[in-house]
């Protein structure tokens, strides 16, 4: 199920003041593929998708100020006191995500009392779990789950006295540019106005005069010369036949993107190497390379690194190596 996508485009639509009538199918949907998720996480103990889906969905359901099934806010629930949100060290965004749609549920008065108080409490311990998560820079996570980390504090009110709160906003303002597709724009605007998306269902909508002007949009400079990036493709899973199955040196222009790179090898030696993306609203990710597909249903992806072992933070269109920079993709479970 779309369960992500649909709870973005909801949170989206309603945030524009919409007639009632239009999107009404559309919660119906949303509340179906939600009963999927809770479906999957009882025969296989994890959602069809991910529990970052499935808490979009509790929360945009919340915001559109739908009741959900406390046994599918329950399964969430256990989720988070067992610790298991997600996958690898990062699960600030899952646990944001999980979090802003306890605490418009228990705001929203859209549980019972016992229900909501437990809401309560686990979202406030999501938030100090947040605030451990800092790191020197200021970055929760990583630079694009911080706005979901300050929207937790905002939604909670723990700006005001959690320190973290502006370190992580001077971290978003010193890396602004990272946030280039309309998908990550979305979840830092709302930031930077001191909001968050519980703040949807409580807007007052009227007629607002027509303001907006287009922006004169500069082209990013050209940065003369090349450089020469290291590609290597590992699958240490067990049914892989080698750890290393691909290792190439690759020269591009010196403004090349990630996704540049992998073009660029896929044209030069197109029988060794060969890659897919699919196009998702925070931009193309990563889906196949050298014929091993990535499938959220046998809970595997591409990760990305930055040689020896540090995890891409951005996507592979925004991101530029430097000169002399080893990539590796990583077929990896979660």
């Amino acid at each position: 199920p779309h369960t992500g996508r649909l709870a973005l485009y909801l949170l989206g639509l309603q945030a524009t003041c919409p007639p009632l009538s239009p999107h009404r199918s559309l919660v119906t949907w949303l509340k179906y593929y939600l009963e999927e998720e809770w479906t999957g996480s009882q025969q296989r103990g994890h959602p069809v998708t991910s529990y970052y889906q499935y808490g979009l969905g509790v929360l945009a359901l919340c915001v559109h100020r739908k009741r959900v099934r406390d046994q599918v806010v329950q399964q969430l629930l256990t989720a988070q006191h067992h610790r298991r949100l997600g996958h690898g060290d990062n699960t600030v965004d899952t646990e944001a995500v999980v979090a802003l749609a306890f605490t418009c549920l228990e705001r929203r008065r859209l549980v019972g009392t016992e229900l909501a108080a437990k809401l309560r409490l686990a979202a406030h311990e999501a938030s100090r779990s947040m605030a451990k998560a800092q790191g020197p820079d200021g970055v929760i996570g990583n630079i694009y789950s911080t706005p979901w980390a300050l929207q937790v504090f905002l939604a909670t009110g723990e700006c005001k006295t959690e320190p973290a709160f502006g370190q992580a906003m001077a971290a978003l303002l010193e890396n602004l540019e990272a946030f280039g597709t309309a998908a990550t724009m979305a979840q830092v605007l709302p930031v930077l106005h001191g909001h968050s998306y519980l703040d949807i269902a409580s807007r007052h909508c009227g007629e607002e005069p027509d303001t907006l002007t287009p922006l004169d949009m500069e082209p990013l400079p050209e940065v003369p010369g090349n450089k020469t990036v290291q590609l290597v493709v590992e699958c240490p899973l067990p049914w892989c036949y080698d750890l290393q199955l691909y290792d190439r040196l690759v020269s591009v222009p010196a403004a090349a993107s990630l996704l540049d790179v992998l073009r660029v090898a896929a044209v030069l030696d197109p029988r060794e190497f060969r890659f897919h993306t699919q196009d998702t609203p925070q931009g193309p990710f990563l889906t196949q390379v050298l014929g091993l597909e990535a499938r959220q249903e046998k809970r595997n992806y591409w990760q990305i690194l930055s040689a020896p072992n540090t995890p891409l933070q951005m996507g592979i269109a925004e991101y530029r190596p430097p000169d002399g920079a080893t990539l590796i993709l990583r077929l990896s479970e979660w």
